[in-house]
């Protein structure tokens, strides 16, 4: 039987997201609970008997980071690693590096909302989570999931929204539930796939 096992993992927590900054495509590095986290998500995984066959991850560090120590953990510190920008995180543009809360005070609560959590409104000058699902998807069913429906064993380590995306085909979400859906840093999706690529069962390794 053939298992077509895809896990998704966000990254650990950055020194940014520490700060409470917007992110996106700026390259910071994982803090010391970045680092705990993604071991911690390697564990979880080995906890459970999985290992893998190949791994994507994005061209940013945060994530490239949380792989090597996720795959040192489970006992598979050399396994093909493929980077790929589009499985990078949204790029929040103009907003990249500044404080959350302090642009909140500047543009006001809504207006920081519609751009952080809208499906289809970018913020000045970066990319709408549509935007993000536009070059995510297409990378997803023309690269991973082949793989995964021939029963290779698929881990993704990525970020918030690149993640959100293949979370939306996975489940099925549409553009007013994607949005609001959860990613914790460090958290392992644990989705094994019917034949038709549906979702057969989906475990979070949390705590």
């Amino acid at each position: 039987m053939t298992e077509r096992l895809l896990v998704l993992t966000r990254h650990g927590e950055s020194e940014w997201n520490a700060k409470n900054l917007f992110t996106g495509w700026k390259d910071p590095g994982l803090t010391e609970k970045g680092i705990e986290e993604a071991k911690a998500a390697g564990r979880g995984l080995k906890a459970l008997g999985l290992s893998f066959d190949i791994a994507y991850t994005s061209a940013l560090t945060r994530a490239q980071h949380t792989l090597s120590l996720i795959l040192e953990e489970i006992g598979q510190p050399g396994l093909t690693s493929i980077k790929d920008w589009r499985l990078n995180e949204r790029d929040y543009g103009d907003l990249s590096g500044l404080n959350k809360a302090e642009t909140a005070a500047k543009y006001g609560d809504e207006q920081v909302h519609v751009w952080r959590r809208s499906y289809d409104v970018p913020p000045p000058g970066g990319e709408s989570l549509k935007d993000t699902v536009a070059r995510v998807l297409p990378y997803y069913v023309a690269e991973i999931l082949p793989r995964v429906m021939r029963g290779e064993r698929v881990l993704v380590a990525a970020h918030g929204n690149s993640l959100r995306a293949l979370a939306m085909v996975l489940e099925r979400l549409d553009e007013k539930t994607i949005p609001t859906l959860e990613l914790k840093t460090g958290v392992p999706l644990v989705y094994r796939l019917n034949a038709d690529t549906t979702v057969a069962s989906k475990q979070v390794l949390e705590g």
